[in-house]
């Protein structure tokens, strides 16, 4: 079943673009570069037959129930939590090791430090990604991970309450071109990164999953130096929004994850 709904998609220029963040010192004051909103159909995968695999597509939909109930300021949640990623990593997409560095948690609120990120987005290009790596592990352990094959996956679950508005929307990979990509820089008060921004194409194909719970998550790659696919996303603005009186309130854990062989069929 398909339904209506709207993404904002970057716009091409000559000159680089950015997202400037906590500008002035402020907290959750952001600086956007261009974007524009685009009216789009989007597929519900809910009770689709024809579900996505990470090996074969890049993303997945997995019921996987957590200890963490509520993720808090106080940090004394990530230990567990961080190995329950470990073990869903290794058993569903064969990683060999798991380095989770960075929870951010995202609240559908005016008031809120972190909201969803509205931009169609990738998190990493190839640049970014290979500074990542480094940054993570230092210049020697990072040429054993590219040798062996590492990933960035990012895992996202619903928090507290069934996702009913602004969900994670997806672009099938098979459905983009590579002159739909552009570089986005990243300015933070403390460091620079790139991500990969998308510029609009009406032959894309856009999917989701209608009213997520806490008990689901959708795993999802961000990066492969493999040559595995990078999965375009944005929250997914909908006709009924407004009437919604609980916003979304997500959490998206970014990992680090290396293989021990090629990717079959790259």
């Amino acid at each position: 079943m398909q339904i209506d709904a709207s993404v904002n998609y970057h716009v091409k220029k000559l000159l680089p673009q950015a997202f400037e963040f906590d500008v002035d010192g402020i907290l959750g004051n952001l600086v956007s570069p261009e974007l524009v909103a685009t009216d789009i159909k989007v597929t519900n995968l809910r009770k689709s037959d024809c579900q996505p695999t990470f090996n074969r597509d890049g993303i997945e939909f997995i019921y996987n129930p957590s200890r963490v109930k509520r993720f808090e300021c106080d940090d004394g949640w990530q230990t567990i939590y961080d190995q329950e990623l470990s073990d869903l990593l290794k058993a569903k997409i064969g990683a060999q090791e798991v380095i989770v560095f960075d929870h951010t948690v995202r609240v559908d609120d005016p008031t809120a430090p972190r909201r969803p990120a509205r931009n169609v987005h990738s998190d990493y290009n190839r640049a970014g990604a290979e500074q990542r790596l480094i940054d993570l592990v230092g210049e020697e352990r990072a040429q054993t991970f590219k040798k062996s094959g590492y990933g960035f996956v990012n895992v996202w679950r619903p928090v507290e309450n069934i996702i009913r508005s602004s969900p994670l929307g997806f672009i099938r990979p098979v459905s983009m071109n590579s002159e739909d990509w552009i570089d986005i820089e990243l300015i933070y008060p403390d460091r620079h990164g790139q991500i990969l921004g998308v510029t609009v194409n009406p032959h894309h194909e856009w999917f989701y999953q209608s009213e997520m719970n806490p008990d689901e998550v959708i795993i999802f790659n961000i990066f492969d130096n493999r040559g595995g696919p990078s999965l375009a996303h944005s929250a997914l603005d909908l006709p009924n929004d407004h009437h919604v009186t609980v916003p979304r309130k997500s959490i998206e854990s970014r990992t680090l994850v290396r293989y021990s062989e090629v990717m079959k069929g790259i």
